[in-house]
């Protein structure tokens, strides 16, 4: 088992390479809080529900493909563009999609909250604690860790965890994010970029 400071080394020799793709990334984040509509911010937490259990890469070509049809299109339309991409449950993940657009209109609101994520978490079919977290994050809040099994096994390796988690809890999820955050406070991040340094760590790319 690595310890922590092992990690902050191995961080800080990526740091300079990933530096210019996080800020852009990052940028992206703001500018969708700022700027985005309505129909921009529910594409956004449907790319969030589509990713989990699947991958960003495959969220972000079904956004592409999709498009404003995360709005309007019939479950049956959208299942049949989710399995176009490759999507490994297109009739589940249209399901959510149709039964969130309730939100759509609140959205803007919501994120002008200071902490959303518990109602997200409660409110939207299909985002649990990690996918609330990588929507939150991805409208650019800074303090919210994405725990995703990549995350997690960088945890358990560098001695941060004991064990990967089958599934979350309020306490556990609150409880490990705390643990991360005292890392990224030491390599001088908020919790929403460092996610994407250490994504860089793990893929050379910085994916949403």
């Amino acid at each position: 088992m690595h310890s922590v400071n092992k990690l902050l080394e191995n961080l800080e020799s990526i740091r300079d390479e990933a530096r210019p793709l996080v800020e852009s990334r990052w940028e992206e984040f703001e500018k969708l809080r700022r700027e985005g509509t309505e129909e921009d911010l529910f594409s956004e937490l449907c790319f969030c529900i589509l990713t989990a259990n699947w991958s960003a890469q495959g969220g972000i070509k079904a956004q592409k493909i999709i498009g404003r049809g995360f709005v309007y299109m019939s479950k049956e339309e959208l299942a049949s563009k989710l399995r176009e991409v490759g999507h490994r449950y297109p009739e589940a993940r249209a399901e959510y999609i149709i039964s969130n657009r309730w939100i759509i209109g609140k959205l803007k609101e919501l994120i002008e909250q200071d902490d959303p994520r518990e109602y997200i978490v409660k409110n939207v079919k299909g985002l649990g604690w990690k996918e609330s977290s990588h929507f939150l994050r991805n409208t650019a809040f800074t303090n919210y860790a994405i725990l995703d099994k990549h995350v997690l096994r960088i945890m358990n390796k560098y001695g941060l965890i004991e064990e990967i988690p089958k599934g979350w809890t309020k306490k556990r999820y609150l409880d490990y994010e705390e643990r991360l955050r005292k890392v990224a406070d030491m390599f001088g991040e908020h919790l929403g970029k460092f996610d994407l340094y250490l994504w860089y760590m793990i893929k050379k790319t910085v994916d949403k």
